[in-house]
């Protein structure tokens, strides 16, 4: 199932039922699990390990050297899960040896046409990133988070989970779980509430985020004093657990 005008390198190891389309180009050092499907026009460069069932629309280029200026050439590698859907004219980058050497996709995301994932990024699992949006190094974007079209978001910025970012945001800082933000500089706007009963998050742990929420943003507390005010719920649940950790591991500051 590999088109005659394809190019394949002879290195590279291919599963089942892989099907690549014309004028793609498969190079050395990379591995395409089982069920793929590469369409014509695409670029996969390694070292890559690439997983089962993903799909490659036209002009995505994968696995390519990054673009930081202190990349001497070192072997780094992008690794990618099962079921993704990388539409047309996606780029993503290996890693460096200033970071993990990794670029590390997970599964079953939509990164639509014209996502950029730079160098040394880590994506979860169920992620929407819309088109244009664009992360740059070191960027970390938590399972279910969705980035609106033509988001921006700068280097070593974490995106939690269940996140959400408007249409054209601007994201200088971490964004916590379940926190919708929007703007240039991106502001808090309010929870992901809708995408919390869409994914079947019980009433008390809804309540008991919206709880962290209105702590966070709602009362003119410190960082501090929010923390404090939250420890009761993040001892019950472990999903306000998980914003109190994302927001004590933050470096750079979640927004406000």
């Amino acid at each position: 199932m590999i088109d005659k005008l394809a190019f394949v390198h002879p290195d590279a190891k291919i599963g089942n039922n892989v099907t690549i389309g014309p004028w793609s180009y498969i190079g050395a050092d990379v591995e395409i699990g089982d069920d793929t499907w590469v369409s014509s026009h695409v670029v996969i460069k390694g070292p890559s390990v690439i997983g089962k069932g993903n799909r490659f629309f036209q002009f995505s280029s994968i696995g390519e050297e990054c673009q930081d200026k202190k990349y001497a050439g070192e072997p780094t590698t992008l690794i990618m899960g099962d079921n993704n859907i990388i539409r047309e004219n996606v780029t993503i980058h290996r890693g460096t040896i200033q970071d993990n050497s990794e670029t590390r996709i997970g599964s079953n995301n939509l990164l639509m046409a014209y996502v950029h994932i730079a160098h040394d990024c880590v994506l979860g699992d169920n992620i929407i990133m819309a088109n244009n949006a664009s992360i740059a190094g070191h960027v970390h974007v938590g399972d279910w988070a969705i980035l609106g079209g033509m988001t921006g978001v700068h280097q070593f910025v974490h995106i939690g989970a269940h996140a959400f970012t408007a249409g054209s945001s601007t994201i200088f800082q971490d964004v916590p779980p379940f926190v919708m933000a929007a703007g240039s500089p991106a502001i808090p706007r309010g929870l992901n509430a809708e995408g919390l009963k869409r994914r079947g998050f019980t009433k008390e742990t809804q309540h008991a985020i919206r709880r962290t929420y209105k702590s966070l943003y709602r009362k003119n507390l410190t960082i501090e004093e929010a923390l404090a005010e939250i420890t009761e719920d993040a001892e019950t649940d472990e999903y306000v657990k998980g914003m109190v950790d994302f927001i004590n591991g933050s470096s750079r500051g979640i927004i406000r």
